[in-house]
């Protein structure tokens, strides 16, 4: 008789938030692979479902509860990870009887393992959350110390003894990673962490101190997606312009980029979550100026007036703001500018309100992002004095989203007439195809529908914006050389 073969074990893994977690998810799914699970096609029925949560407002925690529930539903095993688990760990588990284990960053290395305790019944033991946040100062070999249990970080001499590390072209430093959807275009973790102290905002405490890879890792992990066909790479982090200060080079960011944009087979870089106070005249002039780099800027302004922003521990006014803009705009006149604002802070007066409405008139950019104000636990802004009603919040959120579709949209219109080089995604029948420009990051900023004929996916094209809907635009492709 022949040996009976033991079925395959199958996971799925849902992501929620930011391009971040999507990386995340493909570290976790090699892993995976490399442990002898099967990553689930939309056909299966998994074993089990990893829920990759978000854990950075309310809304966002919402929507990884409701995720995890509906996984339960579907009869599966559940196990949840990513920053929700990370932060509440033991809290979780126990308001979330439905999942079969709450899992931290410091059981990604050995996931394998932990979904085989899951389906043989086993405990897995949910853990007690640890502030990951350093007191600075701290050493580079500290912190890489630390990173090394959040992911996206591994060193090359840990790589060379894990399973789940993939060789990259031209032998250089192995990798953990599996992508888990096709296309044209991936995210590439430039850091992890943060070392900025903003009143409002818990993602330290969680993902720690600011680390940044090195820089011929992710050159290598560059190559490795060019071969899988990406043509554009979106550089993240929680702040892509401390990039290099914890390797001793302020500067590398600027060195890196024209590095990046010459991997064969890539076609455009964009970096995205850029600190306006942190952003050098080097690296405009590197952004807007390299060729294969998108002349694109997303800007954590989050207010406008001084007095709310040195509440957030932040630094500006719209003067400053507005000078910045302008000189990227002497550097790229066509550049793509974003930004979030949160509205509703502790003590936000009227006249404070009226203050980012007017630097919003004055900014012109492409896209606005308008978030209402919630209490985060553990961070300072919790206890400040000053909380503003909720029906007052959400007065504000209303006006500042109805201003910024309005200017946003303006702008749009502005592109009408302009020649826009654009990546195409998407086959839309009928002799339209979806891209986007290099002023549109992924997901967030709109898009181009073209008119053509021959168009393919992963294609880039020249094309002239002949009208706009919203923040979105109609492009047909330019004739001629």
């Amino acid at each position: 008789m022949s040996a009976r073969r033991t079925p395959s074990r199958t996971a799925s893994l849902v992501t929620l938030g930011c391009a971040r977690n999507e990386v995340d998810s493909e570290e976790l799914a090699a892993r995976l692979e490399a442990a002898g699970w099967r990553i689930a096609d939309d056909d299966d029925t998994p074993d089990v479902v990893v829920v990759n949560t978000c854990g950075f407002i309310e809304s966002a925690k919402q929507d990884s509860i409701d995720t995890l529930l509906a996984a339960a539903d579907s009869g599966a095993k559940v196990v949840a990870a990513g920053c929700l688990a990370e932060r509440y760990g033991k809290q979780l588990a126990e308001a979330l009887p439905e999942a079969a284990a709450v899992i931290s960053f410091d059981h990604y290395a050995d996931i394998g393992a932990v979904l085989d305790d899951v389906v043989a019944g086993r405990p897995v033991k949910p853990h007690t959350p640890r502030d990951r946040r350093r007191l600075l100062p701290i050493t580079p070999v500290e912190r890489h110390r630390e990173a090394r249990h959040v992911p996206g970080h591994i060193t090359a001499s840990q790589a060379a003894e894990d399973d789940a590390a993939v060789p990259t072209p031209a032998s250089g430093p192995r990798l953990m990673r599996r992508r888990l959807t096709g296309g044209p275009v991936a995210s590439l973790k430039l850091a992890s962490g943060c070392d900025r102290r903003c009143t409002f905002c818990a993602i330290p405490s969680f993902r720690g101190a600011h680390v940044s890879r090195p820089p011929e890792q992710v050159l290598a992990e560059a190559r490795w997606l060019a071969g899988q066909g990406v043509k554009e790479i979106v550089l993240v982090s929680e702040n892509s312009t401390s990039y290099g200060k914890d390797l001793g080079d302020l500067r590398a960011l600027e060195r890196l980029l024209p590095r990046l944009a010459a991997v064969d087979g890539v076609e455009r870089v964009r970096v995205s979550y850029l600190q306006p106070a942190e952003l050098r005249p080097g690296l405009i002039d590197v952004i807007a100026g390299t060729e294969g780099v998108a002349p694109y800027f997303d800007l954590s302004f989050q207010h406008a007036s001084p007095t709310v922003l040195r509440r957030m521990r932040r630094f500006g006014d719209p003067e400053r703001f507005l000078g910045l803009l302008e000189r990227i705009r002497e550097r790229a006149p066509r550049a793509g500018i974003r930004s979030n604002f949160i509205v509703g802070f502790p003590g936000e007066t009227e006249e404070e309100f009226e203050q980012l409405i007017g630097f919003l008139q004055e900014a012109r950019l492409d896209v606005i992002g308008v978030f209402g104000y919630s209490d985060e636990e553990g961070t300072e802004a919790a206890g400040f004095d000053g909380k503003l009603d909720q029906d007052v919040i959400d007065e504000r959120v209303s006006v500042l989203a109805e201003l910024a579709e309005e200017l946003n949209a303006q702008r749009a219109e502005e592109r009408i007439g302009e020649e826009l080089r654009v990546l195409i995604e998407e086959d839309l029948g009928d002799g339209g195809f979806e891209g986007r420009a290099d002023h549109q990051g992924p997901e967030v900023d709109g898009s181009v529908t073209v008119q053509g004929i021959g168009l393919a996916p992963g294609q880039f094209v020249r094309a002239v914006a002949v009208d706009a809907e919203g923040v979105d635009l109609i492009a047909k492709v330019k004739a001629g050389p």
